[in-house]
């Protein structure tokens, strides 16, 4: 049985088919991951969640322990994550409630652990020329256009360190860099699976406009409702994305250490 992990908030878990069995808590050589791991089956398929910040949204971005959580799905078996974040719409034509599927990113993180190698089992350096599985692209995309769930084929996502939101001049040069929308969790995660060899795709929903964007305020009620707003969207979407994904990889991600090690 294939099993395939889910990186987002609690409603997700509540999709038609799907059945939970167990909750399970782990330890993990790099500490404790964001909370229980929720697991659950739907037809020949294991599906595994995981609260990013915990049950009660109560871990912040920069505190989250990556390593762990990523650590913990290699732990169960997983061979794929579909991580689902808020973000902030940077290009134009992005309006809340979007669905982007990213293929790109841009990491402008600053102080958290990144890796699993800091040296004592040698020196690696993964190929991350693309980020983002290209397989499980492919599948979301093809989800996307049987349920009629519309979704934005391509989008790069500058990562930043948070807790605070950003300046408009720093939205101003993340544009020019390319950036498309901006979020606080998406990296080191993608890294981290792509060095335990286990597919990756960011799901990204535009949950307002980034600063400078728009004349309005940044805040937080506007980012939760635009998330709730979506979430019947993303079930579809993951419902028939489960009942898509093939039980063998045809993907470069489950050979990413294939000669990367020094």
């Amino acid at each position: 049985m294939s099993k395939t992990g889910v990186i987002g908030g609690s409603g997700l878990y509540e999709i038609k088919g799907l059945v939970l069995k167990s909750r399970k808590k782990i330890t993990t050589p790099f500490g404790k991951p964001s909370g229980e791991y929720f697991i659950g089956e739907m037809g020949n398929k294991e599906i595994i969640f995981l609260p990013r910040h915990g049950k009660r949204h109560n871990i912040p971005p920069h505190m989250i322990n990556y390593r762990a959580n990523i650590w913990g799905f290699k732990k169960f078996g997983v061979e794929r994550i579909l991580s689902i974040s808020a973000v902030g719409g940077i290009k134009k034509g992005l309006k809340p409630g979007d669905i982007v599927l990213l293929d790109q990113v841009l990491d402008m993180t600053k102080n958290r652990k990144s890796t699993f190698y800091d040296g004592k089992e040698g020196v690696v350096h993964i190929d991350f020329t693309e980020p983002y599985c290209p397989e499980l692209r492919q599948i979301l995309l093809k989800a996307g256009k049987r349920t009629r769930v519309p979704v934005k084929n391509g989008g790069t996502y500058a990562a930043v360190e948070g807790p605070r939101l950003e300046s408009a001049s720093e939205i101003k040069s993340f544009a020019i860099l390319g950036g498309d929308v901006v979020g606080m969790t998406g990296m080191p995660e993608a890294s981290l699976a792509r060095e335990l060899e286990i597919c990756y795709s960011g799901i990204s929903v535009v949950a307002n406009y980034a600063a400078g964007i728009s004349r309005n305020k940044l805040t937080v009620a506007e980012v939760m409702e635009a998330m709730k707003a979506s979430t019947e969207k993303l079930k579809l979407l993951l419902r028939q994305t489960f009942m898509l994904i093939p039980e063998k990889r045809r993907c470069p991600c489950k050979e990413a250490l294939k000669e990367a090690k020094i």
